[in-house]
């Protein structure tokens, strides 16, 4: 994929194929579409922390990138300076802006953002953006562009029970290229936080460590990598 303005560089472990959807099915597909498609409805995916909408916003970005589209994600959760970084991004085919919540109550923020929405659509790009809430939770100030973000199409993203997390980690494991076994899975359930990224990238820490002394997953090498408590 190319480069984008920030160099905010993909995940390599964030595709479709490390995330179990549960019951999100229907909101991969509109992610896909709109990695595929041109002059999609813009998408709004709202959930609590921690459900994965960092990894299907950049794996949305990562399928558009394998099908010869410019794609361009920001984090917005980051301490960015100021809302004349979205400059460039109109011109991509897919742009996914990550927490947008963290910064459209500001006033540049609203009027670049409307600005740059408006550009993006004229160029038959597709956005996709991300927040803890629907659009309407916002307050938005700025009429046109709280319109305009209410319009959107919007997808609660459902986090996942505990057998679904189960699947989740075992998906990620095997796209890692990792064996994961029932006993390190269960421990690694029981010890760790019930946040989708937490244990994500628990799993990506495990993965390194792995490869790097050639061990494989067990509960005492599990426990000394992520320096866990004993029982």
């Amino acid at each position: 994929m190319e480069q984008l303005p920030l160099g905010v560089r993909l995940r390599t472990t964030s595709s479709f194929a490390s995330f179990h959807p549960g019951e999100n099915a229907a909101l991969i597909a509109a992610l896909e579409a709109r990695a595929r498609d041109p002059g999609l409805p813009p998408l709004w995916v709202w959930s609590a922390p921690g459900a994965g909408r960092s990894h299907l916003l950049q794996a949305a970005c990562a399928r558009a990138g394998e099908l010869g589209r410019r794609a361009g994600y920001l984090p917005l959760a980051a301490p960015w300076p100021t809302a004349a970084l979205l400059g460039g991004f109109e011109s991509l085919d897919l742009v996914c802006l990550d927490d947008l919540d963290r910064v459209v109550q500001g006033d540049e923020w609203q009027q670049t953002l409307f600005a740059f929405y408006n550009d993006l659509a004229e160029r038959g790009g597709n956005l996709v953006m991300s927040a803890a809430g629907p659009p309407q939770s916002l307050g938005v100030a700025l009429p046109d562009l709280a319109s305009r973000l209410a319009a959107s199409i919007v997808w609660h993203l459902r986090p996942l029970d505990e057998f679904d997390r189960a699947e989740a980690l075992t998906v990620r494991a095997r796209a890692l290229g990792i064996e994961l076994t029932e006993e390190t899975l269960q421990y690694l359930q029981r010890r760790l936080p019930r946040d989708l990224s937490v244990l994500c990238d628990a799993l990506d820490r495990l993965d390194a460590a792995a490869l790097a002394q050639q061990r494989r997953l067990t509960v005492p090498f599990v426990k000394s990598v992520l320096e866990l408590p004993g029982d």
